[in-house]
Formats: structure tokens, sequence, C-alpha cells
């Protein structure tokens, strides 16, 4: 009877070391399941407000090479935010009804197959959105737009002027590539460097090249 019991207990405990390693293992496989999702948004909304920071500051960087004026310089800022943020919003709203069509007709497809209402109204739930997604990718690219804006609306000295629109510039991408590679379990060194230095670059050949055009009189 002692070895019975022996055994018995036994079985029990390795059982029960099977059923806790598969949960740990389902765990594991559901935050890594979350993660993949999260990274469709989190990549779109960290390069939409990317692109306003960088595509912005660019321009008011190229414009403010030849002209020093507060004036032209935010409204030229101004412009960049407004016809950005339409561009990304109807590119985005074009691309996800595109891919709203192609699953449709693929439910459509499936229809005739033996399917309960509860997958329907999953699928259905899962399908995308355009204009949710046009309107995330707008405000995405607005929210970095402002910074170079509200970083020059209230210096009139110029070398001032561009000095901290530099550095509010330099701030926010390190931020952006910290919050993207934090939020996707990332390295953090390597992609805020990554986004600092591609801004970096995008600003400085804009400034330069404008530069360059605007002192030959062209």
């Amino acid at each position: 009877m002692a070895s019975d019991h022996s055994s018995l207990n036994q079985t029990k405990c390795v059982l029960a070391n099977n059923d806790l390693e598969q949960q740990e293992s389902m765990e594991v496989e559901r935050k890594d399941f979350d993660y993949s999702k999260r990274s469709q948004w989190l990549r779109a909304a960290v390069l939409g407000a990317n692109d306003g920071l960088v595509s912005t500051a660019s321009l008011m960087m190229g414009v403010g090479a030849v002209k020093q004026d507060i004036k032209v310089m935010i409204l030229t800022g101004f412009a960049g935010l407004v016809a950005g943020a339409c561009s990304m919003a109807i590119g985005e709203f074009v691309s996800v009804y595109s891919q709203l069509d192609i699953e449709v007709a693929q439910m459509k497809r499936e229809n005739g197959r033996d399917r309960n209402e509860e997958e329907d109204e999953k699928e259905k739930e899962s399908l995308p959105n355009p204009i949710h997604a046009a309107a995330a990718s707008a405000l995405a690219f607005s929210v970095g737009a402002i910074v170079p804006l509200l970083a020059a609306s209230f210096i009139r000295e110029y070398k001032v002027r561009i000095g901290v629109v530099l550095g509010a510039v330099s701030f926010a991408l390190v931020l952006f590539g910290w919050l993207g590679a934090v939020l996707g379990k990332a390295p953090t060194l390597r992609s805020c460097v990554r986004v600092l230095v591609g801004g970096w670059l995008a600003m400085a050949i804009t400034f330069g090249l404008t530069k360059l055009i605007g002192s030959s009189g062209l």
C-alpha cells in the first residue's frame, strides 16, 4: 500500500509539473502574440510621429537656411504639418481600405463553408477600419510636427531659434526612439541612435542643399 501511495503521489507531481510547464508555455506564447500584434499599430504610430517631426523640422531648417524671418519659418512649418497630415491620412485610408476589400472578399468566399455566427462576428470585429487608421496616422504625424513649430514660435533671434529647434527635435527623436523600443521590447540604445542620426541627416541635407541653391542666386 505504501508503494502504491508513493507511486500515486509521484504521478500527481509529474502531472502537476506538466500542467505548470504548459501554463507557463501558454503565457509566454500569449505575451509573444501580444507584442507581435502591438507592433502593427506601434510601427504606424512611431513612424507617423517621426515622419512629422523630421519632415517639418527639415522644411523649417531648409527655409531657415535662406530666410531668417520667423514668420516665413513658422508658415513653412505649419504648411508642412497640414500637408503631411493630409497625405499620411489619405495614404493610410487607401492602403487600409484595399486591405479591407481583400479580407471582405475572402470572408464572402468562405460563406459557403460551415461556419457559426460567433466566428463571423469575431472576424468582422477584427477587420481594419480605414477611418480609424487614417485619423491615427494624421494625429501621429501632427504630434511630431508640432514639436519644431512650438520650439521656434517665440524666438526672434535667428541663431538662437535654429539652435532651439535643433535641440527640441533631437530630444523628441531620442524620446520617440526610446518609446518605440520599450513598447516593442527592442534594444533602446540602438533604436535611439538610429532615429537620432537619421533625423540629423535629413535636417543637415535639407539645410545644406537649400543653402547651396539659395546662395547660387537661382
